[in-house]
């Protein structure tokens, strides 16, 4: 489900095998006489009511999830600029590493949304690690020597960058979940059978062996490009982080 693409062609070819399949299974029985017609577009008008519904609300639980992306894309750079702030309150010394350490790990926080290749994004995890782990010890120093109310604020505000971390990192691995898939794609293939079984004019099914394939694929790879935060067309840019990056720079 990381290549929509992929999603695409994979889901027009079976939908296009099964519409064939339906067809050439209605050549082998008999013809179905006009009552059983009439069941029988009861049966298809339901089954395509039901898929397009099912679609529907897959289409939103992608939409919500790259919502959800985007709002913590924001609540990190919010965070980070929050410290960044806070970090005047801590002394001297240990306000100027905040500050060095805070914008490489905006750079990195950076690299992350925009990364592709998976050994990029692992190095970028890594040295993310390791600069939380920096900020964290360089904040809590001057916490543990004074533990006054005024460091125990910046000390605060550590802690929001690095839970805003985490919190995205859960929505970017919070996808529609492979089992969904495989069930809508069942109903999908159950539908396009009833079509083709149900099809008698050449012109018409020339119409429907196509189009209907071809029109739901598109709405696979919709939903597949918005669900996929990396290799989609579609994606959660950063730019809250990257206006906060310019912004610190320039000061």
């Amino acid at each position: 489900m990381d290549f929509p693409l992929y999603v695409f062609a994979i889901s027009f070819l079976a939908m296009w095998l099964s519409v064939r399949l339906g067809s050439s299974f209605r050549k082998w029985r008999r013809p179905l006489e006009e009552d059983e017609r009439e069941d029988f577009r009861l049966i298809l008008g339901s089954t395509l009511t039901l898929l397009g519904l099912i679609i529907g609300f897959t289409f939103s639980m992608a939409v919500s999830r790259y919502d959800q992306r985007k709002n913590y894309e924001e609540a990190e750079a919010n965070a980070i600029g929050t410290e960044y702030v806070r970090a005047d309150l801590l002394p001297a010394a240990d306000a100027a590493r905040v500050r060095t350490l805070l914008r490489n790990y905006l750079d990195q926080r950076i690299l992350f949304y925009v990364a592709r290749d998976d050994r990029q994004l692992l190095k970028v995890n890594a040295f993310t690690a390791q600069l939380q782990s920096d900020l964290w010890t360089t904040a809590q120093a001057p916490a543990s020597a004074h533990p006054t109310p005024v460091i125990a604020l910046a000390v605060s505000g550590m802690n929001d960058v690095l839970n805003s971390q985490g919190y995205t990192q859960f929505a970017w691995g919070n996808r529609i979940p492979f089992a969904a898939w495989c069930l809508l794609g069942a109903i999908t293939i159950c539908c396009h059978l009833l079509v083709g079984y149900g099809a008698r004019r050449s012109e018409l099914k020339a119409i429907l062996f196509i189009v209907l394939p071809f029109v739901v694929s598109i709405s696979f790879f919709l939903i597949a490009d918005i669900d996929s935060p990396r290799r989609g067309v579609i994606r959660v840019r950063p730019h809250n982080l990257e206006i906060l990056a310019q912004s610190l720079r320039s000061n």
